[in-house]
């Protein structure tokens, strides 16, 4: 294929690479473009969602860069969520009086990254999108240079996001070493010949993996997210726990699927113990937080803990149970945290447990969305979140992990308590003192995604469905 055939099926990538670039100029060189710049980023990423929705299919690079459903469908939603974290970044920024036009452009260059991760058909490529977006979230969890827990939490993240690269490369470096190729297909292929992973390719295949599972939070590779979460500006938690987890996910399941395919009772092994340490991990470490953003970090851990079940499954059930089971965790976690962006008392933020206490008689319709979204986390029905566990366990038993997905159930009867408790206090204890009014862009987006909890998902879901299983369908599944 030639430069400019390769250029259009990349034109997602290609344009974000542009924008980020022009932003940067305008931004540099006039420091009062701030609104403009962050205004260009959110369009960027809007118009690099359709671009990646109704652009060409294929591969391009020596087979190094796909365009597929499944990378469709993954930056459709990391574009769209990036630019929700962009609005209220710039919002939140503004309220502090802290603008700076290089928030919603390392936004965007951790987008790019994310789509190119998404789009990864080699080694190589894997770890250029990875470390692409790592760097950019670095520097949003220190945002706050002013603030110690802003700055903790960015030196926290960064240090031992390093180690997860070495054990990535790492990984990498064997697989290639053994594979005799860093392409997906070709190591498929040879897997396919020998019949089984050799020895080293599964050292290799389990190093990478745990690199990938530092990506995802998912213990015991979790360490820095409660500490993460708590320090960073809301806004970035959103971020990061979203977007980023989609693409990281989407890319574990094109390597084991696309490379790893024809070995999956091997992989599957170190996946499901993952898997169940991570929901046992947030299920239980969840129990004893006050703060809710640390509390979200544990809830995140235990969710991609059941992300992973589905995708244990190996086969395109699992994979569209686990992108179905994403998106709808995004939507939850977003408006859960917009409601903490939206509240505040006396100018400082609301984000402990006993800053929510009696939310319901001075913030009814925040109250009644933060119920919602709790129910929804809990996996009550008809919430979104019990229709994105009734997948990921469906997808479990009709692959015979029976066991799994008992386990997983009574982990999230665990997990209730905490969940249960918010929602106590919010409605039963007496109320703190009077609330500031709500930011009206964080509140309109938690209203949003609470509508998403609430029945009316049924009628979304069809289509969500769809598109999942289109998505599934486009990786190799042997």
């Amino acid at each position: 294929m030639n430069l400019s055939g390769a250029l259009s099926i990349a034109l997602p990538e290609c344009f974000l690479t542009v924008a980020a670039l022009l932003l940067l100029v305008v931004g540099a060189f006039n420091k009062k473009a701030i609104s403009l710049v962050s205004l260009g980023a959110g369009a960027a990423l809007v118009v690099a969602a359709v671009l990646a929705a109704v652009g060409p299919a294929g591969t391009a690079f020596g087979n190094s860069y796909i365009a597929d459903n499944a990378a469709a469908f993954a930056k459709v939603f990391i574009y769209g969520f990036s630019a929700v974290a962009v609005l209220l970044g710039d919002r939140w920024l503004k309220r502090l009086d802290n603008q700076s036009f290089e928030f919603p452009v390392l936004i965007v260059i951790a987008a790019l990254g994310m789509g190119m991760m998404a789009s990864a058909g080699d080694l190589i490529a894997l770890y250029i999108g990875v470390e692409l977006h790592s760097l950019a979230l670095y520097v949003l969890a220190a945002f706050r240079r002013d603030d110690a827990r802003s700055s903790e939490a960015g030196l926290k993240y960064f240090v031992l996001g390093a180690l997860s690269s070495g054990l990535l490369l790492y990984g990498a470096s064997l697989i290639y070493g053994f594979a005799g190729s860093t392409r997906f297909d070709v190591i498929a292929t040879a897997m396919h010949v020998t019949g089984a992973a050799g020895t080293g390719v599964l050292f290799g295949l389990v190093f990478l993996i745990c690199g990938l599972a530092f990506k995802v939070s998912a213990a015991p590779f979790h360490m820095w997210t409660p500490d993460v979460y708590e320090g960073a500006p809301t806004p970035v938690v959103i971020f990061i726990t979203t977007a980023p987890k989609l693409a990281a996910m989407v890319l574990i399941a094109r390597v084991l699927i696309d490379a790893f395919g024809n070995t999956s009772d091997q992989w599957r092994q170190v996946v499901l113990a993952i898997a169940m340490i991570s929901v046992l991990v947030g299920a239980f470490a969840g129990l004893a937080q006050k703060n809710l953003k640390r509390l979200i970090a544990y809830s995140s851990i235990a969710n991609i803990g059941y992300a992973l079940i589905g995708l244990s499954a190996a086969n395109q059930q699992g994979v569209q149970s686990m992108l179905v089971f994403m998106v709808l965790y995004m939507i939850d976690v977003t408006g859960f945290l917009a409601c903490l962006i939206a509240l505040k008392r006396d100018g400082r933020p609301m984000e402990t447990l006993a800053d929510m206490a009696g939310l319901v008689r001075v913030r009814p319709g925040l109250a009644l969305v933060m119920t919602a979204l709790s129910f929804s986390f809990l996996g009550l029905p008809p919430f979104s979140g019990f229709w994105a566990k009734f997948f990921v366990f469906r997808a479990a038993l009709n692959a015979g992990l029976w066991p799994v997905a008992v386990a997983g159930l009574v982990f999230s009867v665990v997990a209730a308590f905490y969940y249960l408790r918010v929602v106590k206090v919010m409605w039963f204890d007496p109320p703190v003192g009077a609330v500031d009014k709500p930011a009206g862009d964080a509140q309109a987006i938690a209203f949003a995604a609470a509508l998403f909890s609430f029945p009316v998902v049924i009628v979304a879901l069809g289509s969500l469905e769809t598109f999942a299983m289109s998505a599934a369908s486009a990786l190799s599944i042997r």
